[in-house]
């Protein structure tokens, strides 16, 4: 039986602290206040000063009342009942359905050890054209979307989740609005994959904490899953909310602030649920894509400043599209050269031309008269724009390739794509007799 303590030194916004020894951080404990009791984690520690996050508020909270510590951290029941489930952040059903029974699994546990890792070589095939072809998905990768307050980065999520060849879906949404929230199961009711989907959703109506609890709950279940030999797909939105939870309750604990008021683990933090993806030796592999959003549309805000250098690139999301310059992912080079001799010298060319486009752009909108290579390269963009890089193409990736040679045979003679001979000759749209 753990030992309550009777005596909370202080209260301050919903955290309190208590003078207590044995605790470690991230344990769970109870607050019997007047109103009933009320589930806390602890998350500060400095001496025997133990600070608690009260996952319903302090308010009814007074000095006097008790607090019990758990000797645990938070857990989650895992079983294949979760699938189809709502969940809010503390891991409670939010779709009225009766509570899931089983053995419960500890949240925030260390990544996977590397030795017990894959190296990632397995495609993750999304009918999107500018991920499949030009920046490939690959199974145990970590990849943020980049993108800006307004950009359609939920419904993206949505289509990757709906086509992505995963067998669990996991969502995690972090200060979402009902209505995105809502969208989201519609999505997926509709497309038919919310029986093997999992969301674990917080509103920006819900406590603070639960925003910091539900990438941890995403990851732990989806973890079990993939040690049953499941691929997984987590998606989480938005990381900045998440970011921004940290700095709420850093301002509460009265921490030197670091860049912009975030607080200096904020690497940390980060890292440590973007290193849950894997792919393990002998079982399945957990899959994360995440949103952040950057304010002022400011690469350099800490949050995509640090994600950068955690994850194994990016997309960025800008005017309903995703750009082709600045997207990288880091590992497509492990699948991209297995699915068709072609996809490589499609992806490059396709590239180089749709640069030399732009450049032609800027050349017209400021005056200069265009050339006849000029005009092709713009003819060029305009298809490229609307038959590959529009977000509402949906096809799968050997006719997204087809499509971009149809493209470039349409604009350009052989010779100007700058695609050796031997790829010519076997892919080049033969014209009809």
């Amino acid at each position: 039986m753990r030992k309550s303590y009777d005596q909370i030194l202080r209260i301050a916004g919903n955290v309190v602290t208590v003078r207590a020894g044995g605790v470690g951080y991230e344990e769970l404990a109870v607050v019997s206040a007047h109103r009933g009791m009320s589930l806390a984690q602890v998350i500060h520690l400095e001496g025997d000063h133990v600070s608690l996050q009260v996952f319903s508020g302090t308010q009814g909270v007074s000095t006097g009342d008790r607090v019990r510590f758990l000797g645990r951290p938070m857990q989650v029941p895992f079983s294949a009942d979760l699938l189809g489930r709502v969940f809010n952040g503390s891991g409670r059903p939010r779709d009225g359905r009766p509570e899931v029974q089983a053995e419960n699994v500890d949240i925030g546990s260390p990544p996977v050890n590397p030795v017990k890792r894959l190296m990632p070589s397995k495609m993750v095939h999304t009918g999107i054209p500018m991920i499949d072809v030009f920046n490939s998905l690959v199974e145990s990768q970590k990849l943020p979307i980049f993108s800006v307050a307004g950009e359609p980065y939920n419904e993206l999520l949505a289509r990757v989740g709906l086509q992505a060849d995963a067998d669990i879906i996991l969502l995690g949404g972090m200060g979402l609005r009902h209505d995105d929230y809502l969208k989201f199961r519609q999505a997926f009711e509709e497309g038919g994959v919310l029986g093997r989907t999992i969301l674990f959703v917080h509103t920006a109506a819900d406590p603070v904490v639960e925003c910091l609890m539900v990438p941890d709950l995403c990851l732990a279940v989806g973890e079990q899953f993939a040690l049953q030999g499941k691929r997984v797909l987590v998606l989480l939105t938005d990381m900045t909310a998440f970011a921004d939870a940290l700095k709420e309750i850093a301002i509460v604990m009265e921490q030197i602030p670091s860049n912009r008021g975030y607080p200096g683990d904020l690497y940390t933090q980060l890292a440590r649920r973007y290193e849950k993806a894997v792919d393990f030796d002998g079982a399945g592999s957990m899959t994360l894509l995440a949103c952040v959003t950057m304010p002022g549309d400011d690469v350099t805000h800490p949050v995509p400043d640090n994600t950068g250098y955690i994850t194994e690139g990016q997309f960025y999301l800008r005017n309903g599209r995703i750009e082709p310059f600045g997207s990288l992912s880091r590992l497509k080079q492990q699948v991209n050269g297995d699915t068709r001799d072609d996809h490589r010298a499609i992806m490059n060319a396709c590239i180089q031309l749709y640069a030399l486009c732009c450049e032609s752009r800027e050349k017209r909108d400021m005056g200069f008269e265009m050339s006849a290579w000029d005009k092709r390269l713009l003819k060029y963009g305009e298809r490229f724009e609307t038959q590959i890089m529009d977000l509402a193409v949906n096809i799968p990736l050997f006719v997204a390739l087809d499509r971009c040679w149809e493209i470039l045979a349409q604009c350009f003679a052989p010779e100007e794509v700058g695609i050796r001979k031997s790829i010519l000759d076997a892919h080049w749209p033969k014209k009809p007799q």
